[in-house]
């Protein structure tokens, strides 16, 4: 392979399968044939495919959107650059995650990254564009995760990953105000997969079972399973066991409709579900018939979040609304997220006194805006120099009158300016 330089950096560095290997840089300057027309690339990762593709469902409506917006180019530096959105499926893996995002480093030479989709997604790609020296931006993913998922450390951060979501502390203060509203044993079981999302969650000192303790909730936590597993028998048995009435976790669609399906086989029937991951989306929802009626879960954004987008300035509602009509499917929480991503972006590029590397770099470290999704500024609303945090609510999932199943804001606690729909329900 051959090595060129730019920005003082001769060559970059390829991290995949943990295995480290020289490879070209990424190309940050001016195209590289001479007198090529130069173009800014976004490069943008999500899974589209996979257990995972639920988070990936609005991104080509998204993508159009901005396209759509862009077209005119940005200008930079007194010089006016047309826009190109390089979009690549992770396919709900991490070792695909890292080996597209080499190929929009390496290959399409992006001068920005973006990607989306709980850790599997965001952390590999997140890896790539640091060791690469890449600017890159991600959400959908809590910030413990993400950042100690990757090693982070607290003193130092990172020099070229940034990130907006929520916590998981915000997602443990949204179910318990939601399930001490309700009257219940305090009783809790945890499905915590082992995965990166399974491992935080139900971490020991991270995660949920030191909160719970302290709000004199009990954790009956099975121990950790695979994504995909068919039988979870005995998880319910120590649910039943134990008195179990609320169930918690994060696990993946299937996951869900194959625990809910066997408890009601086996006569475990909990008060309360509030699963993260598996329930944010309608289509999963109806999947599972009338088990999906009562359940709960975290909600990012919605239709009602008071927010408006910094590109198009369209309401929360009118992004949904228009995602509906252009689309003819019902909204889905990725939308706020996946439009916020490009905003990001886009204010980043305006910003930046040129396409270096370090140029876009420098911009997006100083990134203060308001987005789709609320305010992103790192180390503002955020624990570190690399973080910032988005709100959360709790809702729950109902019989519908336009689609089959609706979400409703149910718990605003943490957020009080996002309103409510109805009280939360026991499930029937």
């Amino acid at each position: 392979m051959g090595h060129s330089t730019r920005d003082g950096i001769n060559r970059r560095t390829l991290v995949k399968g943990g295995a480290a290997a020289i490879a070209a840089p990424a190309l940050l300057g001016p195209g590289a044939a001479r007198g090529q027309a130069r173009v800014i690339k976004i490069g943008h990762v999500s899974p589209r495919t996979g257990p995972l593709a639920g988070f990936g469902e609005a991104d080509n409506f998204i993508i159009d959107q901005v396209r759509g917006i862009l077209k005119k180019g940005i200008q930079i530096g007194g010089r006016n650059y047309p826009v190109q959105i390089v979009s690549k499926d992770s396919q709900s893996t991490g070792s695909r995650a890292a080996e597209v995002a080499s190929e929009l480093i390496l290959s399409d030479k992006v001068d920005l990254l973006i990607a989306a989709g709980t850790p599997d997604t965001t952390n590999p790609v997140s890896d790539q564009a640091e060791v690469n020296e890449v600017p890159c931006v991600c959400t959908n993913c809590p910030w413990q995760p993400y950042f100690f998922g990757r090693k982070g450390d607290p003193k130092k951060g990172f020099n070229w990953t940034y990130h907006f979501f929520w916590g998981l502390e915000d997602v443990i203060g949204n179910f318990t105000n939601a399930w001490k509203s309700v009257q219940t044993n305090k009783k809790v079981g945890g499905l915590f997969p082992n995965d990166g999302d399974g491992n935080a969650w139900g971490d020991k000192e991270l995660g949920f079972p030191k909160p719970l303790a302290a709000m004199g909730f009990t954790l009956t936590d099975p121990g950790r399973f695979q994504n995909g597993t068919q039988d979870f028998s005995a998880q319910i048995a120590a649910f039943k066991r134990d008195g179990v009435e609320i169930v918690t976790g994060v696990v993946i669609p299937p996951d869900a409709k194959t625990f809910l399906t066997q408890a009601k086989q086996q006569g475990f029937k909990p008060k309360v579900v509030t699963l993260g991951k598996a329930l944010l989306f309608p289509g999963a929802i109806e999947a599972l018939g009338e088990l999906g009626y009562g359940l709960t879960t975290e909600v990012w954004w919605s239709p009602s979040h008071p927010f408006t987008s910094s590109l198009t300035k369209q309401s929360a509602r009118a992004l949904a609304d228009a995602y509906e009509t252009g689309t003819k499917k019902q909204w889905t929480q990725p939308i706020g997220f996946a439009h916020a991503l490009f905003e990001v972006a886009a204010d980043t590029l305006k910003r930046s006194k040129s396409l270096a590397a370090k140029d876009v770099r420098d911009a997006l470290a100083a990134t203060s805006m308001n987005s789709v999704v609320g305010a992103v500024k790192w180390g503002g609303p955020g624990p570190f120099k690399n973080v910032s945090k988005t709100p959360l609510v709790l809702g729950q999932w109902n019989k519908g009158a336009k689609y089959k199943v609706e979400l409703s804001i149910v718990n605003n606690e943490a957020a009080k300016n996002i309103p409510t729909g109805g009280a939360i329900r026991l499930i029937d």
